[in-house]
């Protein structure tokens, strides 16, 4: 067996494990048509354990819609654990987004509040059958950059794949056999119109972002080209303004004496 398929074992192994230690009798995840979530509930379905897989379009571009159905199916035809499911919150976002007429809403706000709808989505269904939520951020995401929305995608009960760079995601699912269309899809977070991308979102691509995070993370010194100090720049504002999402929450501490 290759290093990448002992690798997906081990994670597997992993999910399995903490599923098992909290009696918990199912995995469910959220399945956008990106990389990051194919590879997660491919792990997931590899556990055995029933896996709810759901694809929840919010006005969603039919390219990104379909990568997910795609997907959904290509588990289910693999993995007879495998549960796939539609849930269209079209409807209730625009329902929400009518009820705060009046009020002064950002389209950041809007854009956070489609993936929030999805993490009430995921934990209503987990709540409902014994569930966990399993999340689908990498450490690009997760720990670098904060490229997520708090209580979005980023309210989730265990992160298989937030140790892994982004470039560690993409040749697992290689190696897992994830299609091709979602391997060479751009990578977007899908809460968006207009159907920006990632990269138009942060301003660098993840191989530099990924670049960027190990030269901090190891203090290395040298020449840097003109892009790469700028994309050091770019990494360095989007982790210190997102700091907030990768700590954990202030608590005031009473004196007790």
């Amino acid at each position: 067996m290759s290093d990448l398929g002992i690798l997906a074992g081990e994670i597997s192994d992993w999910i399995l494990e903490y599923a098992n230690r909290n009696s918990i009798q199912k995995l469910v995840v959220g399945v956008s048509g990106g990389v990051d979530s194919a590879v997660t509930s491919t792990l997931s379905a590899m556990t055995g354990l029933d896996t709810i897989v759901l694809n929840m379009p919010i006005h969603q571009d039919l390219s990104q819609y379909d990568l997910s159905k795609r997907h959904i199916s290509w588990l289910e035809e693999n993995w007879e654990n495998v549960e796939g499911r539609l849930v269209d919150l079209t409807a209730t976002f625009d329902k929400f987004n009518d009820d705060l007429k009046g009020s002064v809403i950002s389209d950041l706000a809007l854009a956070n509040s489609r993936a929030r709808l999805r993490m009430v989505t995921l934990y209503a269904i987990a709540g409902s059958t014994g569930g966990m939520v399993v999340g689908t951020g990498n450490r690009v995401e997760d720990f670098g950059v904060g490229f997520f929305t708090k209580y979005g995608d980023g309210g989730v009960d265990i992160s298989p794949i937030a140790d892994l760079y982004k470039s560690e995601v993409y040749a697992l699912a290689a190696e897992l056999g994830v299609l091709q269309e979602i391997r060479d899809a751009a990578p977007t977070d899908g809460l968006w119109d207009d159907g920006r991308t990632d990269e138009e979102q942060m301003g660098a691509s993840y191989a530099e972002l990924e670049w960027a995070m190990s030269h901090v993370d190891g203090n290395r010194g040298g020449t840097l080209s003109d892009r790469q100090i700028e994309v050091l720049k770019i990494y360095n504002i989007l982790h210190s303004e997102n700091l907030h999402k990768m700590s954990e929450i202030p608590v005031f501490k009473m004196r007790r004496d």
